[in-house]
């Protein structure tokens, strides 16, 4: 079991849950509004009608199981320091901003935010207490 009472899982988290370790999770998962919106965006960026299923289907179900946490004005505050972190270390902001909204929900909030990606977080140490979780194809063996 994990050390995390709660904890704000990323996008990537939220669509490999059904394969995740749940060990490696928070007990409580907290999504943000960030989420939803790319998980809304996703049936549209496919032109393959059984993954648009599959992703309306994964929208939905998130829609159901929880009520995100806003983008709001202290999370707003938060970000302007994230973008400077990762500028700082020659990253672009603009390819990360999705990813960096999310950080800044969890600064906000005081959570940790746990993730498959961490490299899409590189550069805030520090700032994010980021939690990496093992990618399901690492487990299983598959690289997808």
């Amino acid at each position: 079991m994990t050390k995390y009472a709660r904890g704000l899982v990323d996008t990537n988290i939220v669509i490999h849950l059904a394969r995740l370790e749940r060990s490696q999770l928070p007990q409580r998962l907290l999504i943000s509004a960030i989420t939803l919106a790319e998980l809304s965006a996703g049936p549209h960026q496919t032109a393959d009608p059984v993954e648009r299923v599959q992703r309306i289907t994964l929208l939905q179900r998130t829609e159901a199981a929880f009520q995100p946490l806003p983008f709001d004005t202290e999370a707003a505050r938060h970000y302007g320091a994230l973008v400077a972190a990762i500028v700082a270390v020659d990253r672009k902001p603009r390819r990360r901003e999705a990813d960096l909204m999310i950080a800044s929900v969890a600064v906000a909030h005081g959570l940790p935010l746990f993730t498959t990606n961490p490299d899409d977080f590189r550069g805030l140490a520090g700032i994010v207490n980021l939690v990496a979780v093992e990618r399901p194809e690492a487990r299983d063996g598959h690289a997808h």
